[in-house]
């Protein structure tokens, strides 16, 4: 009963002239992000190998709703498209090469756009953390837990690789996601804040800080860890940092609903 009276819901509001809403425009083309399925479950999050990261404790239980996350870090070339069809700047390439690397260059406010732009958000940090760690597992690096294997995973300094590179170059983890480990750091939905304190910033909406996760080729093997977090000005751009979106489940849904129903992507 529930879905069917939000699907008339949504009707209703179409009829009302609201199709000038994001999840109604822009949906056809090549270079939209693949999407994997996360289900939600509770886990502990922080840091729950050494439990001596002062900034990932403490360890806490988060409750996870079903999502989806990128399977790949955004690349140059879907950002291009998005850049060129809103009147934004491209992002430098460094003369590197645009195409499949992820996309660097960016700051806080573009990447939003562009996950907006597709009816998406960036992923909170929760879901973050969750989706690197394949569903809450306890893992030091997605997709290990070894650091002998870790090069089979992630690109980080030890790579001797100098700009951001091809997404999805090394193995996945157990979700099938790629680089949630390594290549470039990924920028985050939520305001960076102390798990200790969580009300510490009193006024979010005017924060500038956010957080960006996940370890670099420019970073130390150490930052590549699930669960380390650092915490930056949202209209920071870097070499190194770059991002990937999510999506509530119950909103990709109904997205798929309403796209059907209009024939949208066909």
């Amino acid at each position: 009963m529930y879905d069917l009276l939000r699907r008339i819901l949504l009707i209703f509001l179409i009829a009302l002239g609201v199709s000038s809403c994001s999840i109604f425009k822009n949906t056809a083309s090549n270079s939209k992000p693949e999407m994997v399925f996360v289900e939600g479950d509770t886990f502990l999050m922080g840091d729950i190998i050494n439990r001596s990261n002062s900034d990932a404790l403490p360890v806490h239980k988060v409750i996870i709703q079903d999502f989806y996350i990128g399977k790949y870090e955004v690349t140059f070339e879907q950002y291009d498209e998005f850049a060129l069809k809103t009147g934004r700047e491209l992002p430098n390439d460094r003369s590197y090469g645009r195409g499949q690397r992820a996309v660097v260059y960016v700051n806080w406010h573009d990447a939003q756009a562009y996950c907006n732009y597709w009816g998406w958000r960036l992923p909170t940090e929760a879901e973050w953390e969750f989706a690197a760690r394949s569903g809450g597992k306890i893992t030091r690096y997605s997709g290990t837990n070894d650091p002998d294997s870790l090069e089979s995973y992630a690109i980080t300094k030890n790579s001797n690789i100098t700009f951001s590179y091809l997404a999805g170059s090394r193995k996945p983890n157990d979700l099938g996601l790629y680089d949630m480990s390594g290549n470039v750091l990924e920028m985050i939905d939520s305001f960076y804040q102390n798990y200790s304190t969580p009300d510490s910033i009193h006024n979010l909406e005017e924060s500038s800080l956010r957080i960006i996760r996940g370890g670099s080729f420019d970073e130390e093997v150490e930052t590549n860890q699930t669960f380390w977090r650092v915490g930056t000005h949202a209209l920071m751009i870097h070499n190194d940092v770059g991002f990937r979106c999510a999506v509530s489940s119950e909103t990709l849904n109904d997205q798929g609903f309403l796209n059907e129903l209009f024939n949208v992507n066909k």
